[in-house]
C-alpha cells in the first residue's frame, strides 16, 4: 500500500481566502492551479466524508448576494477569477490610500497595486474576468480603470474596518455603479461658484475692513462652504426639517454669514465693538450662534441653527447631539429622520481630544441616538503650528471613528463634484442605515492660526506651497470656463454683487450700537425667563388626588412581572409611605416628584452612571424581571397620555454624557431633565461643561438651561475618591443667579426642588449636594402631608431650640445637621441653635437673619462643615454672609488640606467625633483647632 506524498511547504500567499479561492480551483481542475500549489494540495490528508466543494469559492456582489459563479470545469478561468476577486476586494479595502486627497500636493499617495502581488501579470489584462456586479465581459484592464477610478480618483472610503456586510455591499454598490463620481448640472456648478465667490469675498471684506482682528478665516478651505450647502439640500430631499450645526471657530463666521443666515450687519456690528450681547458679558463673535428659517433651492423650509461654542473645540459635540434628541422628542420623530445633527471638526481636534471617542461610543446607545450624525472633519494638515507627525499615531485623523461601523469617506476639498459625491453617500447612508457617518475634507489654511500669525516658522515647505496656490475660486471659475459653463464677467458680476450688499451692511452696521439680549419666546418658552431671580419660591405642592394616584402608580408591576424577592419588600415599604402610613424616605420622594409631573403632563428624563437602580441601591426606578431580566418602569405606566419619562444607566463617561443632558436641557424648558454622577467626585471630569457651559452659558449666550445634577457628597470615611463633589467650586462660580446650588437634609425638600425646576418661571440649573447615608438614615424622613402645600425652603430654622436659652448658633448645609443634632441631644446642649443653609446659592440672607434674630443678642456664631476649611463652603459663607451677622462667624472643619478626605476609616470617624463636639462647644481633645477666620484662612 502506497503512502500519501508528503507534506509540502505552504507557498507564498496574501491571504488565507486566496488559498482558499484556489483550493477549490484545484478541486474542479488540478491543473488550473501553479505546480507549487498543485503539489502542496496533493500532500494534504484527505478529508473523509468531505462536501463536495463549489466550482469556485462564491464572490459576494456588492448587495451582498453571491454573484455568478463560472460553470463546473472552467478550471483555469477559476483560479484566474479568484486572483481577479483579490485585487478587487484590495481596491475596495486599500484604494483610498492611493486617492489623490491633498490639494497641495505634499501627501503623496501610495504606490499603485503591483499585479504580481495577485498572482497577475500585464499578460493578463485583456483577458475576460467578472467584475464586481458578476458580468463577465469585461477584460481585467477595463476592471482595473474602473476600480482607480471609484477608488483611486479625489476620494476615498475607508471600509476594511466595517464587517457589517449589509451596510459594506450597500456602500461598495453605491460607488461602483457610478465610479464614486457624481455629474453635476450646470446650474448647480453656477450656485457653486457663487457660494466660493461669497465667502472668499467675504473674508477679503473683513480682512480689509478690521485689519488685525481675528476671525479665524476658512480660507483654503471654501469648499467647505459649499459642502454644508450640499448637505442641507440633500438632508432636506431626505424630510430633515431640522440641522443643528456645532464646530469650532475657523469658518465660523462664514458659516454663519452665507449658510446659516445670520444678517451681515450684525456680523460687522459685532467686529466694530459697539455691539453689547448683553449686560453680564457675552462673548466674542467667533464664538457665537444664530439659527433661522431657510428656504431650500426647491422651495422647502428648514430650521438651521449654530451652535455657540467656546474655544474649548470639541466639547459642543455631545450638546449639539442632546438638542437634537430633544427635538426629536419633543415632535415624536422616534425614527430620528426629521432633525439632523451635524458636527464640524478640525483634523488635529478630532484625532487628539477624548470627548470625540466618548461622542462617537454613544452614537448606537439607546439613551443617546439621534439617528447618526454627520461628522465633517476640516482638514487643515495641521493644528495650530503641530503638524500630523506630532498629532497623532494614525494614518488619518479620522482614526477614532474606526470603532464604528461607519464609512469614513475622504475627499480633496477642491474637487467640487468629488465632494457632492463624499455628501451624497454620507447623507443617503445616514438616513437608510441610521448610523454616523464622517467626511473628512483635506484643504488647508492660507493664514496662520489667526490671520496674525506667522505659519512659515513652523511649516516654511507648506507655507511655500500655500502662497504659490491659486485660490479655489480662481481655480473652479477657470474650469467651469474652459467648459463654457461660466464666463469670466459672470463671475466677476456675482462677486460684485455679492460686495455691494457687504457694503450696504457695513454701513448699516455703524448704527447698531447695543445688540439686544434674550426676546420674549414663544412657544413652550412663553413665560420662562432668565435673569435675577426674585419674588417668592414658586408653589410646588400636589393635589392629593394626584399624589394619590402618583403613590399606588409606582408600586405598580404588570401581572406575571416576576418582582425581585428583596424588591418585593421594597415596593410594599413604598405602597405604604404612598397611602401615610409611614414617613417618605427619600427614594420614595424621588419618585413621587417624578410621577406627579409626569401625571401633570411634563416630560422626565433622567439619564447617569448606574441611576436606574441607583449607586446605592436605593432608587429601583426600572425592576428587573426575576425570571426573564425584561426591565419594566413604572413610573413610564402612570396612566395613558402622561408625560414620557426616562430612566436610563449611561456610558460610564462624565463630560460627553453631560454634555449631552445640557444640550438636551436647551431645548426642554418644559420638562425635568436630571444628569447623576455616580459619586459627586466624579463630576470633575466634565469641568469643562460646567465652566463653560453650564454655569456661564447665560452670561454668555442668553441660553437658558433648567438641567439638574445629582452628584453624591458626604464625608463619609470612604476615601479621598468617594467624599467630594467639589461644593466649594459650584459656589465659586456662583454670581448673577446663574444657578441653583442646594444641600437639602428632607425628602420633602428634595420633592420641592425637582419640581420647582419645572414649575418656576426662572431657568436655571440646579446643582444639588445629594446624599449617601442619608439615603436610609431614620431620621430622614417626611410626612406625606409635606407634598401637598408645602413648597421649597432655602433655609430651615431649628424645630426645637427654645430662643431663650440658646447661646450658641451653629449654621450648617447638608449631612452635618444629623450629626450635630444627634449630639446635641447626647450632651443636652439645649443652649445650642442648628440652623440648615439648604440652599447655599441664590444665598437668602434676609431669612438667615431672620432665624438668628429669634435668638438672644451676643449669641455665639458658627459655620460647622464636614470638608476641610479650604473646602467645602466657608469662604463663600464668610464672604457672603459674614458682613452682615451682628457677632463674628467662627469655623468648625477639617484643617486644611490637598486632598478631600482621609483613607483611614478609623481618622475619619475621629475627626467627625471631634468636628462635631467642638461645634457644640464641647470641650475636646483635637487634633486641629480651625475655629478662628484667621486660622480658617491659612491657606
Amino acid at each position: 500500500m502506497s503512502s500519501p506524498p508528503e507534506p509540502q511547504a505552504l507557498p507564498s500567499a496574501p491571504s488565507l481566502s486566496f488559498v482558499e479561492d484556489l483550493y477549490y480551483a484545484w478541486l474542479a481542475d488540478p491543473r488550473s492551479v501553479d505546480g507549487s500549489w498543485r503539489r502542496y494540495f496533493e500532500g494534504l490528508p484527505a478529508a473523509p466524508g468531505a462536501a463536495p466543494a463549489p466550482a469556485s469559492f462564491p464572490r459576494r456582489r456588492p448587495d451582498g448576494a453571491a454573484g455568478p459563479q463560472p460553470a463546473a470545469g472552467a478550471g483555469g478561468d477559476a483560479a484566474f477569477q479568484a486572483k481577479v476577486d483579490r485585487l478587487v476586494q484590495a481596491y475596495r479595502e486599500y484604494g483610498h490610500l492611493r486617492a489623490r486627497l491633498d490639494p497641495l500636493g505634499l501627501v503623496r499617495p501610495a504606490e499603485p497595486f503591483a499585479l504580481e502581488a495577485f498572482d497577475l501579470g500585464p499578460a493578463d489584462l485583456d483577458r475576460p474576468c467578472a467584475d464586481a456586479d458578476g458580468r463577465g465581459d469585461r477584460t481585467l484592464r477595463d476592471l482595473v480603470a474602473r476600480l482607480e477610478e471609484t477608488y483611486c480618483r479625489t476620494l476615498g472610503v475607508e471600509l476594511a474596518h466595517m464587517h457589517d456586510q449589509d451596510l459594506r455591499g450597500w456602500l461598495e454598490q453605491r460607488m461602483e455603479r457610478t465610479k464614486n463620481r457624481l455629474s453635476l448640472a450646470p446650474d448647480v456648478k453656477k450656485l457653486l461658484l457663487r457660494k466660493i465667490v461669497e465667502a472668499e469675498s467675504l473674508e477679503q471684506f473683513l480682512g480689509t475692513k478690521f485689519l488685525g482682528a481675528k476671525r479665524f478665516s476658512v480660507e483654503g478651505a471654501e469648499g467647505f462652504v459649499a459642502l454644508l450647502e450640499f448637505l442641507v439640500d440633500r438632508a432636506v430631499g431626505h424630510g430633515v426639517r431640522n440641522v443643528v450645526i456645532g464646530m469650532a471657530h475657523r469658518g465660523r463666521l462664514n458659516v454663519l454669514a452665507n449658510v446659516v443666515g445670520k444678517p451681515l450687519r450684525q456680523i460687522f456690528a459685532e467686529f466694530r465693538d459697539n455691539a453689547i450681547v448683553n449686560a453680564t458679558g457675552g462673548d466674542v463673535k467667533y464664538h457665537l450662534g444664530h439659527s433661522t428659517d431657510r428656504e431650500t433651492p426647491d422651495g422647502v423650509l428648514v430650521h438651521l441653527s449654530l451652535a455657540f461654542n467656546p474655544s474649548h473645540l470639541e466639547w459642543i459635540d455631545t450638546v449639539v447631539q442632546g438638542r437634537v434628541r430633544a427635538k426629536q422628542d419633543r415632535y415624536h420623530d422616534f425614527e430620528r429622520v426629521r432633525s439632523l445633527p451635524v458636527l464640524v471638526h478640525g483634523d488635529a481636534a478630532f484625532a487628539g481630544q477624548g470627548i470625540v471617542a466618548e461622542a462617537l461610543n454613544m452614537s448606537q446607545l439607546e439613551a443617546y441616538g439621534v439617528g447618526g450624525t454627520i461628522h465633517v472633519i476640516v482638514n487643515n494638515q495641521v493644528g495650530f503650528t503641530t503638524s500630523p507627525r506630532d498629532a497623532r499615531s494614525t494614518t488619518y485623523c479620522t482614526g477614532p471613528a474606526r470603532m464604528l461601523q461607519i464609512p469614513i469617506i475622504h475627499v480633496n476639498g477642491e474637487d467640487l463634484e468629488a465632494v457632492a459625491q463624499a455628501v451624497l453617500l454620507a447623507a443617503d447612508f445616514r438616513q437608510r442605515f441610521h448610523r454616523d457617518v464622517v467626511i473628512d475634507l483635506w484643504a488647508y489654511r492660507r493664514h496662520g492660526h489667526n490671520e496674525g500669525d506667522e505659519p512659515s516658522f513652523t511649516q516654511p515647505v507648506m507655507y511655500r506651497a500655500i502662497s504659490k496656490r491659486p485660490t479655489l475660486r480662481q481655480l473652479y471659475a477657470e474650469a467651469l470656463e474652459r467648459e463654457g459653463t461660466a464666463t469670466r464677467a459672470e463671475v466677476d458680476a456675482m462677486a460684485a454683487e455679492y460686495r455691494a450688499r457687504l457694503d450696504e451692511a457695513y454701513q448699516a452696521s455703524a448704527q447698531i450700537a447695543v445688540q439686544p439680549g434674550a426676546q420674549e419666546a414663544g412657544g413652550f418658552w412663553a413665560g420662562i425667563k432668565g435673569g435675577a431671580i426674585t419674588g417668592p419660591e414658586p408653589e410646588t405642592g400636589v393635589a392629593p388626588a394626584v399624589l394619590a394616584q402618583a403613590a399606588a402608580g409606582i408600586t405598580q408591576v404588570p401581572q406575571g412581572f416576576h418582582v425581585h424577592p428583596k424588591l418585593a419588600k421594597v415596593l410594599e415599604a413604598r405602597a405604604e409611605m404612598g397611602r401615610g402610613e409611614r414617613p417618605l424616605d427619600w427614594a420614595t420622594a424621588e419618585a413621587l416628584a417624578l410621577a406627579t409631573l409626569a401625571l401633570e403632563g411634563r416630560r422626565v428624563r433622567l439619564v447617569g452612571q448606574d441611576s436606574r437602580r441607583g449607586t446605592f441601591s436605593h432608587r429601583h426606578a426600572v425592576l428587573y424581571d426575576h425570571q426573564t431580566g425584561t426591565p419594566y418602569s413604572p413610573l413610564a405606566h402612570l396612566r395613558e397620555g402622561q408625560g414620557a419619562v426616562e430612566i436610563r444607566d449611561s456610558l460610564l463617561s462624565e463630560a460627553a454624557a453631560l454634555g449631552y443632558e445640557y444640550g438636551y436641557s436647551l431645548e426642554m424648558p418644559d420638562a425635568l431633565t436630571i444628569w447623576e454622577a455616580q459619586f459627586g467626585d466624579f463630576v470633575n471630569a466634565a469641568q469643562v461643561i460646567i465652566d463653560q457651559f453650564l454655569s456661564s452659558g447665560e452670561a454668555k449666550w442668553n441660553r437658558l438651561s433648567g438641567l439638574a445634577l445629582l452628584l453624591p457628597h458626604g464625608m463619609e470615611g470612604q476615601g479621598p475618591e468617594h467624599s467630594s463633589a467639589r461644593l466649594e467650586r459650584f459656589l465659586e462660580l456662583s454670581v448673577d443667579d446663574n444657578w441653583y446650588v442646594v444641600n437639602v437634609t428632607t425628602p420633602a425638600q428634595y420633592f420641592h426642588a425637582l419640581r420647582r425646576q419645572v414649575y418656576s418661571p426662572w431657568r436655571k440649573p440646579l446643582v444639588v449636594m445629594s446624599p449617601k447615608s442619608l439615603l436610609r438614615h431614620p431620621k430622614v424622613v417626611s410626612p406625606l402631608g409635606e407634598l401637598v402645600e408645602a413648597r421649597f425652603r432655602p433655609i430651615v430654622a431649628d424645630p426645637v431650640a427654645d430662643p431663650s436659652e440658646i447661646t450658641r448658633v451653629v449654621l450648617c448645609s447638608g449631612k452635618l445637621y444629623y450629626d450635630l443634632a444627634a449630639a446635641r441631644e447626647a450632651q443636652g446642649a439645649r443652649h445650642v441653635a442648628l440652623i440648615r443653609l439648604e440652599q447655599l446659592y441664590p444665598l437668602h440672607a434676609d431669612e438667615i437673619l431672620d432665624a438668628i434674630a429669634a435668638f438672644r443678642p451676643g449669641a455665639e456664631m458658627v459655620w460647622a462643615q464636614e470638608e476641610p476649611s479650604n473646602m467645602g463652603a466657608w469662604d463663600y459663607v464668610d464672604l457672603h454672609l459674614s458682613p452682615r451677622l451682628p457677632t463674628r462667624l467662627d469655623l468648625v472643619s477639617r484643617p486644611p488640606s490637598a486632598s478631600p478626605a482621609s483613607g483611614s476609616a478609623t481618622r475619619h470617624k475621629l475627626e467627625q467625633q471631634q468636628l462635631v463636639l467642638e461645634a457644640l462647644g464641647e470641650p475636646v481633645s483635637r487634633i486641629h483647632r480651625t475655629d478662628t477666620r484667621a486660622a480658617a484662612h491659612e491657606h
